[in-house]
């Protein structure tokens, strides 16, 4: 996968996604919006207080400690737009985007990649605790639905969308510097030979 990176070797689609994921909590944040009642798989996402730590710098953590591919934040990215659709009364802020962040890293990461972290080290670099972070994948799985499949033409439009909120957020950065967020080709045969293992072996996590 072609990436552009900035400084110390972060890729772009780090900077892209968490510049997006910011302005969202910032404006939820801003209208206060608290759902009443959130739905039961909701819950667990949501922290007592704001975590110190910016989306900025809890996604390039979790970009050096948990060396997944770039294309598996796009993934990420897909997934949450799903779990939030699902559950409109669900608003993502400042107080649940860092546990939804590491939980649907994780769940891409098991989808796409053949080679991972297990929980418990997903668990140290999130900050949470290993018994927190199982009980969020299940609820995020559930969540879902068990509705992890994305298509490559799913995965390229939403490469789309990042680019155009991100422009909007941030519209000073030059339009030469683009997000190269496709599959390679060693990727998407990949993902082709191995989601329907993948998709077992998310659903073997709550047996």
């Amino acid at each position: 996968m072609a990436e552009v990176e900035y400084p110390h070797g972060i890729p772009r689609i780090i900077v892209v996604l968490s510049s997006v994921l910011q302005h969202t909590a910032d404006c939820n944040d801003y209208q206060l919006i608290h759902p009443s009642p959130l739905p039961h798989s909701a819950v667990a996402f949501f922290a007592l207080s704001k975590p110190e730590i910016s989306i900025r710098r809890y996604l390039e953590r979790i970009f050096r400690f948990a060396r997944c591919s770039s294309s598996c934040y796009v993934v990420a990215y897909i997934y949450l737009d799903r779990f939030l659709s699902l559950h409109p009364s669900l608003a993502l802020d400042s107080f649940n985007v860092h546990r939804l962040l590491i939980t649907s890293i994780l769940t891409a990461v098991k989808f796409m990649d053949d080679r991972y972290f297990n929980n418990a080290y997903f668990a140290r670099v999130g900050g949470i605790t290993l018994a927190e972070m199982n009980y969020l994948e299940v609820d995020f799985l559930f969540g879902l639905r068990f509705d992890l499949n994305v298509a490559p033409v799913i995965f390229a439009s939403y490469c789309g969308v990042l680019e155009r909120e991100f422009s909007l957020a941030d519209p000073q950065i030059p339009p030469r510097l683009r997000l190269h967020c496709f599959f390679s080709n060693e990727e998407n045969n990949n993902n082709n030979n191995n989601k329907n293992n993948k998709l077992q072996q998310q659903k073997q996590l709550i047996v």
